[in-house]
């Protein structure tokens, strides 16, 4: 049997999530299908948890301009439903004087981005503001936060279903097709196999967003872009936070570069590292240590022996190398050609902070085709 729905929307993470709250709150009948059997299981559970200001991106770029507007709808969205998060503000540091032109293009980057909010620190300023902390000169970012993303998840299922949407868990799209003018026949496996056509179609699966689109019949392969995984491993700090604020080093070719987060119940954790790999795995080498006591002691020289644990490991599916990873892909029918199909690819940081309005984005391309 065979149902008929208005939308389908792929990929129960965060960004899948708030896009099927924004279809539903269109009126349009959504279902959600999920491969695993919970919400948030991949890239949306395994992440530092931050809000991001919008301060790295290149102008322009689908990444500053989400993360900028996304970064404003989280906090009222969060402070609206009561989840829990913190404006806790975040340190960029430059630890040594060949850093501070990195770190005055990063201000100038931020500025172009509509970021407006970065000070200047000097060293003796901002050790005064974090007395444990080594550097040169900082600048603070006060609009950077941290949030409870699983709650936040939770959050955004609640409006879906209350808007009507349906959450299929177990549910992988194994395979597809597509016929100009035709609605998309979707194949969902799982212990209830089922078809579904859908008038719409929104590929949010993550990691795997390429995979699924392969699989649908009458997808130009040619614009499925390639994807690299890059696995960040993060570590668990024993003992107090020395910090109040997140700590940021200056950027390094594909990501940016083992920092000091902390989480809501103020526990430090440091990562993630840059491990490019062919296969998903998210085992944490305790090998690698070695290489984050020598980061984290460039801004945190005091760091005792002994007092990082192997924590949990990420992977963000990056479409280029270097420090961004290449912009945000928001595909729609003038890329592929496909009516009512929009493929997201390379939805990594900051896709959390962005996802309310990567949401938003999506509805206006599903109706404008």
């Amino acid at each position: 049997m065979t149902d008929t729905v208005d939308c389908v929307v792929i990929g129960a993470g965060v960004v899948g999530l708030a896009v099927a709250r924004a279809c539903a709150r269109q009126g349009w009948e959504t279902v959600l299908v999920e491969a695993e059997n919970a919400i948030g299981t991949g890239t949306s559970s395994r992440n530092s948890e931050v809000i991001h200001a919008g301060i790295y991106y290149p102008q322009g770029s689908l990444k500053a301009q989400l993360c900028v507007r996304g970064k404003r709808q989280l906090y009222a969205y969060c402070e609206e439903k009561g989840v829990e998060h913190s404006r806790c503000g975040k340190f960029i540091v430059a630890t040594q004087e060949g850093q501070l032109d990195a770190l005055r293009a990063i201000r100038s980057t931020a500025a172009a981005n509509g970021v407006n909010d970065l000070r200047w620190l000097e060293r003796d300023e901002a050790r005064a503001m974090e007395p444990a902390l080594n550097c040169v000169a900082a600048l603070e970012s006060p609009s950077t936060g941290i949030v409870d993303s699983h709650g936040l998840m939770l959050a955004l299922q609640g409006d879906f279903e209350a808007a009507g949407g349906m959450l299929a868990f177990c549910s992988p799209v194994t395979g597809g097709l597509v016929k100009p003018g035709q609605p998309t026949l979707l194949k969902v496996g799982g212990d209830e196999p089922m078809e579904l056509l859908a008038t719409r179609v929104v590929n949010s699966a993550g990691l795997y967003a390429q995979q699924v689109a392969a699989c649908i019949e009458g997808v130009p392969q040619q614009s499925i872009p390639p994807v690299r995984y890059a696995k960040g491993n993060y570590y668990s700090l024993t003992g107090a936070a020395p910090f109040s604020r997140l700590i940021y080093p200056v950027p390094e070719e594909g990501g940016l570069g083992v920092h000091l987060t902390i989480d809501l119940g103020h526990q430090a954790r440091f990562g993630p590292d840059v491990q490019w790999i062919d296969t998903i795995d998210y085992t944490v080498d305790p090998g690698r240590a070695a290489k984050f006591y020598e980061a984290i002691r460039t801004y945190w020289p005091a760091l005792p022996d002994d007092s990082l644990q192997p924590g949990y490991a990420g992977i963000r599916p990056k479409l280029a190398e270097g420090k961004h990873g290449g912009d945000f892909v928001i595909q729609d029918a003038r890329e592929h050609g496909v009516s009512g199909l929009v493929n997201l690819y390379g939805i990594e940081s900051p896709g959390l902070t962005a996802s309310l309005a990567i949401a938003d984005e999506v509805v206006e391309r599903l109706n404008m085709n």
